[in-house]
């Protein structure tokens, strides 16, 4: 009996640490979804990026502060007006610290701070940091906010393929995106933005997801991170991941929650 009573007890024991190592594998298997989109967040933010550092509000095309920039090819004749901004077929470190080559084709109505403009930007052979972008980005001012901010419209819908086509992920995203710092000074490096809004996409491994910003995105354009603001994936037939973004650091770093269980984790 005693024996018996042993043995049960050890096989019950061996049964709970497996299920617990299973379910920290499932936890953790999928922590991919929430590097995978925080990586597509920031590539297709960079785009913008790279185009507002090369516009200005009174001269129209200001001197490339990135750096890295081939050519730059602007046709205000054509209706939308256009932009193409070329950092050539080798890998280039910018000052910002990316790796940048290939080209963005910005198609624009009229300038970024006036309300009904719409930009749009597409990438050509883009890389940044070895990875692929595709897809489209649109923009549309849509004015100012009851707080006299500036606020736009924001739709995503692109892929994201690592170095060497190790994998792909598809994402996209419906945003409001309000101006609360650096709206009336020259240049971008004191901009600092709130997103809310939500998206969906397809991992590196094939699983469907929704995400909810459930705690505005604070992007600061000095920053080549998110540095603050909440989601929730919701990947299909798994539990949700609750992102955190943090407290205003620049870096990579996020936290992940999922069934009780926190990890930090950084972007790709």
């Amino acid at each position: 009996m005693k024996n018996t009573f042993a043995l049960l007890t050890i096989t019950l024991a061996v049964l709970l640490v497996s299920c617990r190592k299973e379910r920290r594998e499932r936890d953790m298997l999928d922590s991919r979804i929430s590097s995978d989109n925080n990586t597509a967040e920031n590539l297709f933010s960079d785009m913008f990026k790279v185009v507002d550092d090369i516009s200005s509000n009174t001269s129209g095309i200001r001197e490339d502060i990135i750096g890295c920039i081939d050519t730059i090819i602007v046709d205000t004749l054509s209706n939308p007006k256009t932009i193409l901004i070329d950092f050539g077929t080798n890998d280039c470190v910018g000052n910002d610290g990316r790796i940048r080559k290939g080209i963005l084709h910005v198609t624009y109505s009229g300038r970024y701070r006036e309300p009904g403009t719409v930009i749009t930007i597409t990438p050509e052979n883009y890389t940044v940091n070895g990875n692929l972008v595709q897809g489209s980005k649109r923009i549309e001012n849509l004015g100012l906010n009851d707080s006299g901010q500036l606020h736009y419209a924001i739709s995503v819908n692109g892929t994201v393929t690592a170095p060497g086509n190790a994998w792909t992920m598809s994402w996209t995203a419906n945003r409001v995106r309000t101006w609360v710092e650096g709206q009336y000074t020259p240049g971008w490096f004191d901009d600092v933005y709130e997103i809310t809004g939500s998206g969906s996409g397809i991992n590196r491994n094939g699983i469907p997801y929704t995400m909810t910003i459930t705690q505005a995105l604070r992007a600061e354009l000095s920053c080549a991170w998110l540095v603050s603001g909440r989601i929730t994936l919701q990947p299909q037939d798994y539990e949700p991941r609750y992102i955190d973004f943090g407290n205003g650091s620049c870096d990579s770093d996020f936290t992940l929650t999922v069934n009780g269980e926190t990890y930090q984790l950084g972007s790709d």
